[in-house]
């Protein structure tokens, strides 16, 4: 028998971190010693009072289907603190919970795009957004971020961008791969294009909490902007709960049913326990989130210094979340090529800056979610095998 896949599956890429931690875990079984500098999460627990909150919501019988959008306490919830953190201020109505952050990409652009729509995203960014884009027929059109902008977008650039089939822009901050913020400034003038060309945003804001200098800053902000902007947010990175898959979106009003309806077609609902859990993350103590960054912050630092001393590498101080993307075009290999070697012979995982975009060529995302003594052994590991090249 001959299986033969939808033309769209050739559209849908992947993400590479899941590919290279793998390749990783493979070396390891045997019997290598591998720094893991390639996944995109936080090397914290779960704070304790949020665990507990599952357990007892399990015990307490919450292991049944819910409401597709969420269960109206955490909704209101997601809301309390939106608005106590000065970020928006919006109605439970608008508010949809879902398995991880990802589905809420993939149920806008599903609601929103067809054949022949052109989505803006940067690059280089989460490989998802180009993906996903493309899976719904939709043209993916990158807008380049560049050093010497601090990897930031650059509104002249975005307006060139903009055409009458463009349906979404994307934007990212604190950004993946690149940890860069945009500005107060940059969200005013992109919300100004958003609102002169009547585009639709989608502002991926996982990582607002994890910001070392300065207020986040988005186009939320910007009087106008609620209206057509979907705000993506979750408690992966903000409460170290990855591997709980709990996400949300505060969307247009005119999205929520749409999008509810592709939640019950799809995934039903988000587990009932784990959303008592979410609530109380979100209701709770903010004192692990604080300690957290506070070492994101010397881990920071100390991986930007590291990297700065190794020849053939320059790496700017990112404002945001919890990668570091040096440049590595000096050391003369393309950036896939210096990352297997850094794996299959220096010890260390990394990603290539092209698994986030063609932009992405000449750099290297290296996640500084592990200790400052296995990022010190990276460091002089990834310096002995360039000085030997």
């Amino acid at each position: 028998m001959t299986i033969e896949l939808a033309k769209a599956m050739s559209r849908l890429g992947t993400e590479s971190a899941f590919d290279v931690l793998a390749q990783a875990k493979a070396l390891e079984a045997q019997g290598r010693t591998i720094i893991h500098l390639e996944i995109g999460e936080p090397d914290f627990s779960t704070p304790p009072h949020v665990v507990e909150a599952a357990v007892e919501a399990l015990r307490a019988g919450y292991t049944h289907y819910v409401p597709a959008p969420g269960i109206p306490e955490l909704r209101e919830s997601v809301v309390a603190f939106l608005e106590r953190w000065g970020r928006l201020r919006t109605s439970p109505d608008r508010v949809v919970i879902t398995p991880g952050a990802k589905p809420v990409m993939f149920f806008v652009m599903q609601a929103l795009c067809e054949d022949g729509d052109e989505v803006i995203y940067p690059d280089p960014a989460f490989p998802m957004y180009e993906s996903i884009a493309a899976f719904t027929g939709a043209k993916p059109v990158p807008l380049p971020l560049r050093e010497e902008n601090e990897f930031r977008i650059d509104p002249a650039e975005l307006e060139r961008l903009i055409t009458p089939r463009t349906r979404l822009l994307i934007l990212n901050s604190p950004h993946n791969p690149c940890g860069s913020a945009l500005s107060k400034t940059d969200c005013e003038a992109i919300a100004e294009i958003a609102i002169s060309h009547d585009l639709t945003v989608l502002s991926d804001e996982v990582y607002w909490a994890i910001r070392y200098d300065g207020r986040h800053a988005s186009v939320l902000d910007v009087d106008g902007m609620s209206e057509r902007t979907i705000l993506l947010d979750g408690w992966s990175k903000t409460f170290a709960m990855t591997g709980w898959r709990l996400g949300f979106g505060v969307l247009p009003q005119p999205l929520v049913e749409p999008v509810t309806r592709l939640i019950i077609n799809s995934v039903s609902c988000t587990s009932a326990f784990s959303q008592h859990a979410a609530r109380s993350a979100l209701d709770g103590p903010w004192e692990p989130v604080e300690r957290m960054v506070a070492e994101f912050r010397e881990r920071r630092d100390l991986m930007v210094d590291l990297l700065n001393k190794i020849p053939g590498v320059s790496c700017q101080l990112p404002h945001g979340a919890f990668y570091v993307f040096p440049r590595v075009a000096e050391i003369g290999l393309p950036a896939a090529d210096l990352q297997a070697r850094l794996m299959n012979e220096a010890g260390v995982a990394v990603l290539p800056g092209t698994a986030f975009g063609s932009n992405g060529e000449g750099y290297l995302r290296l996640s500084y979610a592990n200790s400052a003594e296995n990022l010190r052994a990276a460091a002089a590991a990834i310096d002995a095998l360039v000085t030997a090249l």
